[in-house]
């Protein structure tokens, strides 16, 4: 399986503009810019991409893992908060902070534990990227 994703860009790193699209169509032209990757300008960037990613990816992983553990969730929201830090080697993702809900009625606390922390560890995102991954994972 491949997936595959584009990125234009014209003009210099701070007065320059790029877009990036998605072969799927959910992305098109969709803007990044100096300002969105490093100041609050409107549009998109690559470490809010790859936060969503890792959300996304964790959620179906959590899913797939309390599904192996006899539990069904009726739903899991899941925040990935990704740093990005100037290192001496060059800006960096130093961390990925998860913040997980899970709604699953009589759940089991320690096999949800088990499960939470299997997803994190299994999850394609997760394994991908080399750096610092917490995360609060709870039942509500």
């Amino acid at each position: 399986m491949t997936r595959t994703a584009s990125a234009h860009w014209a003009g210099g790193l701070k007065d320059g503009k790029g877009t990036v699209s998605t072969a799927s169509g959910v992305l098109k032209d969709t803007q990044y810019s100096f300002s969105t990757r490093f100041e609050n300008g409107a549009g998109t960037n690559p470490e809010e991409l790859i936060a969503a990613a890792h959300a996304g990816c964790f959620s179906m992983a959590l899913s797939g893992q309390l599904g192996n553990a006899g539990m069904t969730a009726e739903s899991i929201d899941t925040k990935a908060s990704l740093t990005l830090e100037k290192t001496d080697a060059g800006f960096t993702i130093t961390a990925i902070h998860l913040d997980v809900s899970v709604k699953i009625p009589g759940a089991d606390q320690a096999k949800f534990n088990e499960a939470a922390q299997n997803a994190k560890k299994g999850c394609p995102v997760s394994r991908v990227l080399n750096t610092n991954i917490t995360m609060d994972a709870k039942l509500v």
